[in-house]
């Protein structure tokens, strides 16, 4: 009879995550070619070497205990970390492959983001992508997220953010908002306007900068409309509800198109940094390194997005692999 200190306590890890992804005893017995019991004697063998409850079973479902979560989330780093170990002793650590899960903003990632993406599949046959798109920054060990993309600031010092590039953001509206005679040109009309405000990054105060001077002007608004989507503020703007800010890669075809003009031009709100966010880890897996060096090199060169600058006073960058990180990202 196999004893818990003779057991390989990696493959009982890995058994535990495979039933959960799986569902069901008997469809990971099914995945790793073995026996319902077989995969059951091993679930027991575990809790035993742990001393707890990870499973409650019934007849149709299993379900983690509080225990069994906790386990399931060091498992999965556990056996991250021996991969990246393997990789490396077998000279395999510069292939990339397996699935990659990433999180991205839900309007650049399905647009700005694609060709990056096509780019690194292309590159890299052994890897799979799962693209989620959320506004907001996940949990990255409770998702079993390894990288998200993020525009805006990121606030978790526990975090590695490495700057990738910015967004440029201009004030637009549609014609004849203003009412008679040529567009704004300074914010002090501007702040006559009716407005829409992107709540995600302004809300009741707009701070513009001149492109020269590099003095900056603020004014106080009532937004008519407040939204968190990039989408619907465009859309009101160009059904002519208020002028508003909004990335200038956002609005490039509808400038072109005369739907909508740029008040200000020499007025600019800050451009938004992007950022790379992931867990700090010692040993990446290859996957994750391609895509970083990959989007490090590709994202400055997207149309309206600019290479990053340096940080303003009292921020700091961190890179992976360095702690103590507080640094502007989405």
């Amino acid at each position: 009879m196999e004893t818990p200190y003779g057991s390989d306590r990696l493959a009982l890890m890995q058994t535990l995550v495979r039933i959960v992804e799986a569902g069901s005893l008997s469809a990971a017995a099914q995945q790793l070619g073995t026996t319902q019991p077989t995969i059951s004697r091993r679930l027991q063998q575990l809790e035993r070497l742990l001393g707890v409850r990870l499973v409650q079973r019934s007849t149709h479902a299993i379900k983690l205990t509080q225990d069994g979560e906790r386990c399931v989330e060091h498992a999965k780093g556990l056996i991250e970390r021996w991969q990246a170990v393997e990789a490396d002793v077998r000279g395999l650590q510069d292939e990339p492959r397996g699935l990659l899960r990433v999180l991205v903003p839900s309007v650049f990632g399905q647009q700005q983001l694609i060709p990056p993406l096509v780019e690194f599949l292309n590159r890299h046959p052994a890897v799979s992508v799962e693209w989620l798109l959320h506004d907001r920054l996940p949990d990255f060990i409770a998702e079993d997220i390894d990288c998200a993309v993020r525009i805006g600031a990121v606030e978790d010092p526990g975090l590695v953010a490495i700057r990738l590039a910015e967004l440029p953001r201009i004030v637009v509206a549609a014609p004849g908002l203003w009412g008679e005679g040529p567009p704004p040109q300074e914010p002090v009309e501007l702040a006559r306007l009716p407005w829409l405000a992107l709540s995600s990054f302004y809300r009741s105060e707009v701070v513009l900068r001149h492109a020269l001077r590099g003095d900056t002007q603020s004014f106080a608004i009532q937004p008519r409309l407040s939204t968190d989507h990039l989408h619907a503020l465009c859309n009101a703007a160009l059904a002519g509800l208020g002028a508003g800010i909004a990335s200038s890669w956002a609005v490039s075809e509808a400038l072109a198109s005369g739907r909508l003009v740029q008040l200000a031009p020499q007025w600019t709100a800050p451009a938004l940094p992007i950022s790379l966010v992931h867990r700090p880890t010692r040993l990446q897996p290859a996957r994750l390194r391609a895509f970083i060096q990959l989007m490090r090199e590709y994202l400055p060169q997207i149309a309206g997005v600019q290479a990053p600058s340096r940080p303003g006073p009292g921020a700091t960058r961190r890179e992976e692999g360095q702690k103590g990180n507080r640094q502007n990202s989405i």
